[in-house]
């Protein structure tokens, strides 16, 4: 385990997802825990952390927009605008996904996640939350568990992050008719959501 402050840590970060390493980072919400998504090794390492069941999926996470909106070119132009108001931020978006694209994080549903917390990379990582499946999140490095910490390739230290997980939104039919449904409750508030969703949309019921 290499530990590592967020400060200058790109380089420390992009070695160890392409050596197949596994990694805890600072996201905008929680501490994650990250890799390769088309390395199945390095995904059964992470997933073996947590001790989280392998049919559950994972979410493919961007550090740029402009980086996620290259990977998915299939999505409609409805659905890239609701990506371009609601990210970066504190959600993961779940977006139809019938190319099966990185298989190993899932699959008729491709979870999304963009994040700005200063690290620039232009690859995206498989990620999950770094705590041991169905307990508390990890609000300071402190609060992942050291069995987690221990186990990874890489550790950086972002300091204390806001502790909530980000809301889980579905936008499967939003090319379709612009329904959308909150599949869990989190970082960004139901009507921030809609807020910045537009107009254009409406909830699902």
């Amino acid at each position: 385990m290499t530990t590592r402050a967020l400060a200058g840590s790109e380089d420390a970060l992009r070695e160890c997802i392409a050596g197949g390493g596994v990694a805890v980072f600072p996201t905008d919400t929680v501490y994650g825990l990250c890799c390769d998504p088309e390395n199945a090794v390095a995904v059964r390492r992470l997933y073996a952390l947590k001790g989280r069941a392998a049919d559950k999926p994972a979410a493919l996470l961007c550090f740029s927009l402009d980086v996620a909106l290259e990977l998915l070119p299939e999505l409609g132009e409805r659905t890239r605008g609701a990506l371009r108001d609601l990210l970066p931020g504190p959600v993961t978006l779940l977006l139809p996904n019938a190319r099966r694209r990185y298989p190993l994080t899932g699959g008729e549903l491709l979870g999304l996640r963009v994040i700005d917390v200063g690290l620039s990379l232009d690859l995206p990582v498989l990620q999950s939350s770094a705590n041991r499946s169905g307990e508390g999140d990890g609000r300071r490095l402190e609060d992942v568990p050291l069995a987690i910490r221990d186990g990874a390739d890489l550790v950086i230290d972002g300091g204390e992050l806001p502790g909530v997980a980000s809301t889980v939104v579905d936008l499967s039919q939003f090319d379709l008719d612009g329904s959308w449904r909150v599949v869990r409750q989190g970082g960004l508030g139901e009507r921030a959501l809609a807020a910045r969703i537009g107009p254009y949309a409406r909830r699902a019921r």
